[in-house]
């Protein structure tokens, strides 16, 4: 079974969002890996992501909150829906805060994957690996397994009823 079809077979399961959000991560990390894989969610509405699942989540646990600002990265990856690719140590410090916490954890580069429904970013998808990991040919392999998670970020981002 081929990574996309394991996601693929993974939105069969009751789990949801979690089983999906599993299945990315595993299938990300097969084909181009990672270090560090968060999915976050985008409240336009209240100007903050909310961190949804965690590979590592005793350094960033599900729940986190960050504010959706007007910086550079924001705008690019959550109103252009564009995504970022950072490549080295100075990349990191430029686009976040948390710059020193994502370097201890051996990470020094960025794929940021902005999933979109109905012309909107619906949330991110974010890979953090060693030192110049990331290039423009991963980003079509990210985009297209990024938005197999779209059902279960849907789903978190307005709850469906039971």
């Amino acid at each position: 079974m081929t990574p996309i079809d394991s996601v693929v077979a993974s939105l069969n399961e009751f789990d949801q969002p979690h089983a999906v959000f599993r299945a990315v991560d595993a299938a990300l990390k097969q084909q181009v890996g990672h270090i560090l894989f968060t999915i976050l969610i985008s409240h336009h509405e209240t100007r903050e992501s909310e961190r949804f699942y965690s590979n590592l989540p005793d350094a960033y646990p599900v729940g986190g909150k960050k504010p959706i600002t007007d910086s550079e990265l924001m705008q690019r990856l959550l109103v252009a829906g564009e995504p970022y690719i950072g490549r080295n140590a100075e990349d990191i410090r430029w686009a976040f805060y948390d710059h020193e916490l994502i370097r201890s954890l051996g990470c020094d580069s960025v794929l940021n994957m902005p999933v979109r429904w109905q012309g909107r970013t619906i949330g991110t998808l974010n890979l953090l690996a060693g030192a110049n990991h990331y290039n423009e040919t991963h980003i079509p392999i990210v985009r297209s397994i990024a938005h197999l998670a779209l059902p279960g970020m849907l789903m978190v981002a307005r709850p469906v009823a039971a």
